[in-house]
Order: structure tokens, then sequence, then C-alpha cells
């Protein structure tokens, strides 16, 4: 029989507001599966370290993400960080960080080069293979934890910048990036023409080249890209995340990595996250209930992301039938 582990960032909304966004949900089946199942609160994590635990990545200062998009973005061996494009907005007394810059692959190579040119013979080479998602490539991993991305969207930049031992070098670094993007010619026309200037990088993710990562599952299937690089680094057949769960393998282990909510949730649009949930109710929750119960799936669990904790939900067959377990409503949950 088949094992499933689901991964669901942001389920869970701050109290503040959860009984008024989650109010006429209707997530019988959701609501089943969280309550039925034996729960534990453990340590927050990011969906970052979380992957890198799923594929027995060894994480030391920061999740080594950058060399395993490098790989999958079709750069070779080296020490890389992510240093992707985003836009930083002073707001009152806090600099913003905004991220998924529409930006061209042209736009991004322009940039890249005139970075390139600033800090030649310093032993950082900045490449662009994909629009969104940059790099620079290091002699050595310099001595410094960073957060990822997805960690300060929104929020202000100033408490979330390189920390450690070199930390002082690579804060420098970061203003000098803002300095030269601030002033490019570039930034000027998009300006001219409406669109945010890329006005700086975030620098995270830093690691070195490693081999092929353990093929913890049998198959696996996400809407975030990071999870499909994973995968391939991993050699684990992965299937982009679709409208129904797909139960076309009877035996095996799936890993299930849904993000759906999470990026209603950065932007506040709170009525496309209800929407986004009630979709996840009808294409997944209820046919993992139903496959649960019914013993196609031998075991569930289900890992929920956000807030100051991580919630984890196990799951058997027996689990289904403790009809004396309470099935909360979601907002119950809110973990802040």
């Amino acid at each position: 029989m088949k094992n499933v582990r689901l991964v669901i960032p942001d389920l869970f909304l701050p109290k503040d507001f959860a009984a008024e966004v989650c109010a006429e949900l209707h997530l019988p089946s959701l609501e089943k599966l969280l309550g039925r199942g034996r729960s534990e609160i453990i340590e927050p994590v990011p969906l970052e370290n979380l992957l890198c635990e799923l594929f027995d990545v060894p994480c030391q200062a920061d999740a080594p993400i950058a060399p395993v998009s490098a790989a999958f973005d079709g750069l070779g061996a080296g020490c890389w960080l992510r240093a992707d494009p985003v836009h930083l907005r002073l707001q009152h007394d806090q600099m913003l960080l905004l991220p998924n810059m529409e930006i061209s692959a042209g736009e991004a190579g322009q940039l890249c080069a005139s970075l390139n040119g600033h800090f030649a013979g310093q032993g950082m080479e900045f490449f662009a293979p994909h629009p969104q998602r940059w790099y620079v490539r290091l002699g050595t991993l310099p001595r410094i934890h960073t957060r990822p991305l997805s960690q300060v969207i929104g929020s202000d930049v100033r408490g979330a910048l390189p920390t450690g031992e070199e930390a002082a070098r690579w804060h420098q670094v970061f203003n000098e990036i803002q300095m030269l993007l601030f002033a490019h010619p570039l930034n000027e026309s998009r300006d001219a023409r409406g669109a945010l200037p890329i006005n700086s990088v975030w620098l995270w993710g830093g690691g070195s080249v490693m081999g092929l990562l353990q093929k913890s599952y049998d198959n696996v299937s996400s809407d975030e890209v990071l999870v499909e690089m994973f995968a391939a680094a991993a050699g684990v057949p992965f299937a982009a995340w679709s409208e129904q769960w797909c139960d076309a393998e009877n035996n095996g282990k799936q890993l299930l990595v849904w993000t759906g909510l999470r990026s209603a949730l950065q932007s506040g649009d709170l009525a496309t996250w209800r929407v986004a949930l009630q979709d996840f109710e009808r294409g997944y929750a209820r046919p993992l209930w139903q496959a649960l119960r019914s013993g196609k799936i031998a075991r569930l669990q289900i890992d929920i992301l956000g807030g100051d904790s991580t919630r984890r939900v196990l799951l058997t067959r027996g689990d289904t039938w403790t009809f004396w377990r309470r099935a909360r409503r979601l907002a119950e949950y809110s973990m802040v």
C-alpha cells in the first residue's frame, strides 16, 4: 500500500483574523484528517529546510538551496549563493521586500553584467539562467547565515540581513549592489514605463555542488519549482500539481507539497486563499480521506508549516474510525 507525506505551508491563519476568514468554509474531509490523526507540535521549520530533511541533504549554517537550484538551471560546479532580484520599498520606518519581479531575460542579463563589472576581481560572478533566479558563484562559501527569500517577503529586510563571522562584509556587498542598481539606466527606463525597479538582490541558500541526492520517495508532486528541483537532483519522477490527487501508483512512497495558500497570504488576498482551500478540499483532502479509510493508503503524514511552530499529523486506516476524536474547525488551529 501507498505511504503519503503531505506538506502544506500557511494553512493556519493568525488568530486575529482566522475566525472571520474561515467562517462558513466547508472543509469536512480536511478537518477530519486534522482531527482524527495523532498530532504533535514541533519547532518551526522553513519549507527550504524541510526539503533538505526530506531528501537527506545536510544543513549547516544555511539550507544549501543554491547548488540544487543551480544544477537544475544548468549551471556548473562551484560554491553558490542565490542572488534573486527584488524590489525594496521604504515604507514608514521599514524597508519592505517585494519578490517575483516582472523582468525579461534580457534585462536580467544586463543587470548581471553590470554586477560582474562592479565586482570584477573580487571572487564573485553573477549569473541569471532564469529571469527570476539569479546566482553568484564564489571561490569559497562565506561564513554567514542567511534567511530564505520566502521568509522575508513583505517584511523589513533590515532585521533579516546575513549574520555570522563575515556578516559585515556581506552587508557592504548588499549596500553596493543597491547603489549600483538604483542608478542603473535600465531601472530608469523601467520606472518610466511604470514597472518597479530591480533595486536589490536577496542573497541566500549558500552551498557547494553536491552529487545525486537521496531517493527518499518514489514520486513527487508539487506546485513549487523548488520541490521539482530536489526531485530532479534525486532522480525521482515529478508531476506538476493537478486539480485532483492522482493515485496512479498502488505502492511506494509519495510526497505532495502544496504551496497554493502561501502567495495568497503573502499578498493579503484572503478571498483567493479561501477559494484555493476549497479546491484543495475537493481535489485532495476528500480523496485522500477516502483512500485512507478504504485501505488504499497505509499511512498519511501531514506537515503544516507556518506561524511559530509546525504541526505534524500522522494517520493510519484505524485513525479514520476514531469517531470520538473531535474534528475541530480550521480556525481553531491558529498557530499565532
